[in-house]
């Protein structure tokens, strides 16, 4: 099987059926280039599995426990079969021409490894605030002028979330996977970021690609306990790169230069 430019497109569940259905119908309208997709269920009791399985054209991987978002990533990556990988949130709905702007940025930007796009509800440097759009119809019309006004513009970041961020598998081979001690989830997209400027790779925002988040749908039922999560996972994330101000990641990732395979890959 020939998979050169075949993208392997990796989604998380843990129950938010409504938003998974929009995910996939948005994909599947939104995306004409040649993918795979890879639904990774972390236990969900609401109905996904029952919806996703009958579904032609996805891969799905069920497990019995959530086993948390660096862990579900890694399945997924063991099974990806694409010259590129997506990682992308089940509650967010991607629009015209999305995947071919995100690929344009790591085939065109020097030394580009991981790219990511704009959003509504994201890490700071990527968000679009105060959105005008009041429903989908809305949206998909700012996000088409919204690229068509940015045409191939973006900039170098530190870190990128992992809503929705385009890599090579080569960079997956070189850098490994997602750390699992971020388990259940938060700052493993952005260790991974800082793995790969490690790797001396350049992490690009494409300016001209814009999706929607609903955000933190998994954890909507129980604030509390994400923000305890949040909390813990920056703990376990300055503890292991000895950070104190996350302002100062890109000046870690100069200082760990050069990559060192014992101590910055992480086998998946």
């Amino acid at each position: 099987m020939n998979n050169s430019g075949l993208t392997s497109i990796i989604i998380l569940t843990h129950n938010g059926l409504s938003y998974t259905k929009q995910c996939l119908a948005s994909l599947m309208e939104h995306t004409p280039e040649k993918i795979e997709i890879i639904v990774v269920d972390n236990a969900s009791s609401d109905g996904t599995i029952a919806y996703l399985e009958p579904l032609s054209g996805i891969t799905l991987i069920k497990n019995n426990e959530n086993k948390g978002f660096p862990a579900g990533c890694n399945q997924g990556l063991n099974k990806a079969a694409g010259e590129y990988i997506v990682l992308l949130n089940n509650d967010t709905v991607v629009t015209k021409e999305w995947l071919k702007r995100l690929k344009w940025c790591l085939d065109h930007q020097p030394q580009a490894s991981i790219a990511g796009p704009r959003s509504n509800l994201v890490l700071p440097h990527q968000a679009v605030r105060q959105v005008p759009y009041h429903s989908m119809e809305q949206m998909h019309k700012f996000a088409n002028e919204f690229s068509q006004k940015n045409h191939q513009q973006g900039f170098q970041a530190s870190h990128l979330s992992g809503l929705c961020m385009i890599f090579k598998h080569s960079l997956v081979k070189a850098i490994g996977g997602f750390d699992e001690r971020f388990s259940p989830g938060y700052f493993e997209d952005t260790d991974f970021s800082l793995r790969a400027s490690i790797y001396g790779k350049k992490l690009w925002v494409a300016n001209d690609v814009f999706i929607h988040h609903y955000g933190n749908s998994s954890f909507k039922t129980n604030r509390t306990l994400q923000i305890k999560t949040v909390k813990n996972s920056e703990k376990k994330f300055k503890e292991k790169w000895n950070i104190q101000d996350l302002s100062k990641i890109a000046e870690t990732a100069e200082k760990e230069k050069p990559f060192n395979l014992e101590r910055h890959y992480v086998p998946f």
